[in-house]
């Protein structure tokens, strides 16, 4: 809830809130319209953000490129901040377009939501949400909260599922997000039983952390290419702790019309998991900038 939010391998943002009292809202600029591919007026003018993890930068970037080649005006506000920051200012229609996450969205809005499917979740996110948001359809693409621990924690204390750290979780340290305490010490407790020594705020360097032995298990998120490159098992979530996290628009309805809600359709359609960490891949091992993969992956679904 993340959040999951949410490299190098180093991530090439930072997974913490922008800095030194600078507002991301402040200071982003209007990308220029590209011509309607129809040969039609521009079909809206819309503020698309994202949270600051490279991940929903890269979402973003899909989401406004596509736009722009359907001649909608949009404006880039990249790196907001938590959903705790960034929610506030869709709700008001300071922006138009978030890549949301349903069960994070969901368990923020209601934290006493139990739906864990995607169709669950959706259908409780159609009653949670304020009337001024909506979710549009959403992707197939997932990238869930895990906890995940180093292949040697694994071995040593035999840990194949979440439910297995219950017997050790008292020793270990956990690290995530600086909200990842706040959203899930309770919810693991009462799945799972757990208790852990320490909870640190490791954010986008949770994956070092582990590796490291800094930290025993923490939260990284499943479409996290440093899972492979450091040799980490990510726990199965065997009691469905974590609700689906399928990526899915999430929108301000006054500010939307047809043109706007089919093109995002279009994207989510085609969207999948292995092709979000093929572009994560890019970004946070390759070091390719976010916005040259997201034109890279919408040219090759045919959507530019």
């Amino acid at each position: 809830m993340k959040r999951l939010i949410l490299t190098a391998v180093a991530a090439v943002f930072t997974l913490s809130a922008c800095g030194g009292g600078s507002d991301p809202l402040s200071q982003a600029t209007p990308t220029a319209a590209a011509p309607a591919s129809s040969g039609g007026t521009t079909a809206a003018s819309v503020t698309v953000g994202s949270f600051d993890f490279p991940e929903s930068v890269l979402l973003a970037s899909i989401y406004a490129q596509a736009l722009q080649a359907k001649g909608v005006t949009v404006t880039e506000k990249p790196n907001i901040g938590s959903r705790e920051i960034v929610y506030d200012q869709i709700k008001s229609g300071g922006l138009t377009i978030l890549p949301e996450y349903i069960g994070s969205l969901l368990a923020f809005v209601d934290s006493s939501a139990t739906a864990k499917s995607t169709t669950d979740v959706v259908t409780a996110l159609g009653t949670a949400l304020p009337p001024e948001l909506q979710v549009l359809a959403p992707s197939a693409a997932q990238d869930n909260n895990s906890l995940t621990v180093s292949k040697e924690t694994a071995t040593k204390d035999n840990l194949k599922t979440i439910e297995d750290l219950a017997k050790v979780s008292k020793d270990y340290i956990v690290g995530g997000p600086p909200e990842f305490k706040d959203r899930q010490e309770a919810n693991f407790k009462t799945v799972y039983g757990l208790e852990f020594k320490q909870w640190e705020p490791t954010g986008a360097t949770t994956a070092e952390a582990i590796k490291s032995g800094t930290i025993q298990v923490g939260n990284v998120f499943t479409t996290e290419p440093k899972i492979i490159l450091y040799d980490l098992v990510s726990l199965e979530d065997n009691k469905s702790a974590f609700a689906a996290e399928n990526v899915t628009p999430l929108v301000f309805k006054a500010g939307v019309d047809d043109t706007v809600k089919s093109t995002l359709d279009a994207i989510s359609a085609k969207l999948t998991t292995q092709g979000l960490l093929d572009m994560m891949k890019k970004i946070t091992v390759d070091k390719d900038d976010p916005p040259a993969v997201a034109k890279d992956w919408l040219t090759q679904n045919g959507l530019l």
